[in-house]
């Protein structure tokens, strides 16, 4: 999944995919994306500060969970590494 800066929609949708991975409902583990350092940055601060570790609700390894880039080149390198999806 590939989240460009956007409102309350994309914010919406970004901790709905965040959320269903973190508890495994989706069992793939799927490259989720954030394009846009200076967008992304503020929200990524808050959340190692806050939720890691001021209010410890998310654990390190949810971290892990989203890759913050600038270049569409960064981006495909994510996921050229990305494991295949599953075919069903």
């Amino acid at each position: 999944y590939v989240f460009f800066p956007g409102g309350y929609g994309t914010l919406d949708e970004l901790l709905e995919i965040l959320t269903l991975v973190q508890t495994k409902k989706i069992y793939d583990r799927i490259p989720i994306i954030l394009v846009g350092k200076d967008f992304w940055g503020d929200l990524d601060s808050w959340m190692k500060k806050k939720l890691l570790d001021q209010y410890q609700t998310i654990d390190r390894e949810d971290l892990k969970l989203y890759h913050i880039v600038d270049t569409p080149k960064e981006a495909f390198a994510i996921i050229k590494k990305s494991k295949p999806r599953k075919e069903f």
